[in-house]
């Protein structure tokens, strides 16, 4: 090997070892960037005059809009706060890829319409021939055989394009209904995963206050029962009446979902996104007056201290450091550490670690 073809090769080589490089770095900065998906709570706290839930405010209709393929995305037509119709573009991802194969299957139809005609004509001539016996049944069965198969493989080809125009729709995604961009997590010229949420749209108005009930106060909360609603940014109360309440917490890590109504009145105030505390002026037999619990599974132990996930302000998971007291049931009593405002984080669906950016997910 002469030293012109030595030093090429060394160049090569290392070029490829810095594309290794890059990819590995790159793939390391998509793991810390990655977006973790949770399940969030607050605590509870009981007072003399009944026990106070914390809440949100949230759209009664709310859609996480992500793609069914993979590709980069051309544009994002909206932005937070945009007002959206149904049927309105929203984002335009490559589809190169689909497109090529457009073209492929549309050959193969032509080619297949082609095979199908003249094997029809085979078969109508075989046809004539053995009316007047010059073919036999055997040649004439050999003929229709050929004759169906093409059918076949023409229709195979058909639903193939079918297939083909289906995925291609997806490249371009609507709003499945009107309201407004209240989360965009995607910009242009990023690779869209499937089933990576890109927006949220929360329907225009119809709002609603959502809240988790723990298991041991759900026994006290019925639908058609009246809630104290304030929402202390603004400084105004309403009353609200709950209207659903979840029969399972399986998949909820104890926590019951419920939803109280917001009058046409105090709904003009609000926005999707505001906390609510929430009080039901109920009896509760409970020694806990005055202090916060806490579910037990949300507990995080390192060494001899205790802990609890959060959501901050900049959605960031903060490993907050509390004092628990005594254990009751499934829930532990909160001594320090906690306000009723915080929002504890009950389940993650991926990694969670102290800064990770997180997405509460939609019930």
């Amino acid at each position: 090997m002469n030293a012109n073809m030595k030093n090429l090769v060394k160049m090569i080589s290392v070029s490829l070892f810095g594309v290794m490089l890059f990819s590995c770095s790159s793939k390391t900065e998509k793991n810390k960037e990655a977006v973790v998906s949770v399940d969030v709570y607050s605590p509870t706290a009981v007072t003399d005059n009944g026990f106070y839930l914390s809440g949100q405010v949230v759209a009664g209709q709310s859609a996480t809009i992500s793609s069914r393929m993979m590709g980069y995305v051309n544009k994002v037509y909206v932005k937070i706060g945009d007002r959206v119709s149904a049927g309105q573009m929203l984002i335009s991802i490559s589809h190169n890829d689909i497109s090529a194969k457009q073209g492929q299957v549309g050959a193969m139809i032509t080619a297949a319409g082609a095979a199908m005609n003249n094997a029809k004509k085979d078969y109508e001539r075989y046809k004539t021939l053995h009316s007047q016996n010059s073919v036999s049944d055997k040649e004439l069965e050999n003929v229709a055989l050929q004759y169906t198969s093409a059918k076949s493989n023409l229709k195979v080809a058909q639903e193939s394009l079918k297939e083909v125009n289906a995925n291609l729709a997806y490249s371009n995604i609507k709003a499945p209904f009107s309201g407004v961009v209240t989360q965009r997590l995607i910009d242009n010229g990023s690779m869209a995963n499937p089933g990576a949420p890109l927006l949220v749209i929360d329907h225009a108005g119809n709002l609603e206050i959502q809240a988790s009930v723990p298991e041991s106060y759900v026994k006290y909360v019925n639908v058609g029962d009246n809630a104290t609603v304030k929402i202390k940014s603004l400084g105004t109360g309403f009353t609200g009446k709950v209207i659903e309440i979840s029969p399972s917490a399986v998949a909820t890590g104890g926590q019951y979902m419920m939803k109280l109504s917001v009058n046409s009145q105090a709904s003009k105030q609000l926005q999707a996104g505001m906390y609510a505390s929430i009080l039901f002026n109920k009896s509760v037999d409970s020694s806990d007056s005055g202090t916060l619990s806490v579910d037990s599974s949300s507990v995080v132990h390192k060494d001899e201290l205790t802990g609890v996930y959060t959501v901050d302000s900049n959605n960031q998971a903060v490993l907050r450091w509390i004092r628990l007291g005594r254990k009751t049931g499934e829930r532990f009593e909160v001594l320090s550490g906690l306000t009723a405002s915080d929002r504890i984080i009950s389940k993650a669906y991926g990694k969670l670690y102290n800064g990770a950016k997180v997405t509460i997910s939609q019930k």
